[in-house]
């Protein structure tokens, strides 16, 4: 039982990766009509990605189930290893380019901690506060042993160069707070658009991620500009919400028309994306299959 619910785990972050990318449109980023702010990745490198990471969270759920040790922090060093033969996987598969790193923690963990929790109540629906708390437990001080390091380096990580320059801890304060950002701006949304069935899924996906952009500390938007950029995607978003979101025909039209200036100023918010991904899992975990 323990292999199919591993299998199980694994099904759904690799859904909520290809449910992601096919979401459309999506102002700057990957998706079904075009590569966004992107010149060495499309759609289809995506599917590639995605498609070489099964065995990656299958593995990680399998290292949560068989995980017996109070102090889940000591599960982080067992995921690493599996994180990292996860990105020679993706690397291989994409020919050196860099779709998923940042989802390969996030949803390994989340993959994890669902494992974990599995093993405790026997029981394949998973309350997403119940996977988050697990994750803060299984991540808990991963930023300051990492992040804020003295250290003078020669060479600083993308993560560490963000932190020194802004103090944002990016994808790694992210898990640490339990998804905080994709909890309250992201998953309450998608379950009550899903309750009052309004529109299609891949509408329901644009309308959350417009909601996650409005706040998210996207290290992404960061790395490539600056803090003006990132408030300047956080009021656009906003403004699309505004007018409806892509609900309504003049909120569609300013989502077309943003995806145009993103891709003209280079702006990709996969910060947003990821976290999207992770709204997407935790919902899943939540409405299991029967067995």
């Amino acid at each position: 039982m323990k292999e199919i619910i591993c299998a199980y785990i694994s099904e759904l972050a690799i859904k909520a990766m290809l449910y992601e990318v096919s979401a459309t449109p999506k102002p700057g980023l990957v998706d079904r009509n075009n590569a966004g702010a992107h010149k060495d990745m499309d759609f289809f490198t995506f599917m590639a990605s995605s498609a070489s990471l099964g065995h990656t969270f299958f593995q990680c759920a399998m290292a949560g189930i068989n995980f017996d040790n109070e102090d889940f922090t000591l599960l982080l060093d067992i995921l690493r290893p599996i994180g990292v033969e996860g990105e020679k996987r993706m690397f291989e598969a994409t020919k050196g380019v860099n779709t998923h790193k940042g989802l390969i923690f996030s949803l390994g963990i989340i993959s994890a901690a669902a494992g974990t929790l599995y093993r405790k109540n026997g029981e394949v629906k998973i309350n997403s506060e119940n996977t988050c708390q697990r994750v803060m437990e299984i991540s808990k001080g991963v930023s300051i042993r990492e992040l804020n390091t003295q250290n003078v380096k020669e060479k600083y990580t993308y993560g560490e160069k963000l932190y020194k320059r802004y103090g944002t801890k990016g994808i790694r304060g992210e898990v640490e707070s339990g998804f905080f950002t994709a909890r309250k701006y992201g998953l309450p949304i998608l379950e009550k658009l899903d309750a009052e069935q309004k529109g299609s899924l891949n509408d329901r996906l644009i309308q959350v991620l417009l909601h996650l952009m409005t706040v998210t500390e996207d290290s992404n938007v960061l790395g490539r500009h600056d803090i003006d950029t990132l408030h300047y995607v956080q009021q656009t978003a906003r403004e699309v919400l505004a007018l409806g979101g892509i609900f309504t025909v003049e909120g569609r039209k300013k989502l077309y028309e943003l995806d145009d200036v993103f891709i003209h100023r280079n702006i990709s918010p996969g910060g947003c994306a990821d976290l999207l991904a992770v709204v997407i899992m935790l919902y899943s975990l939540e409405k299991p299959k029967k067995f």
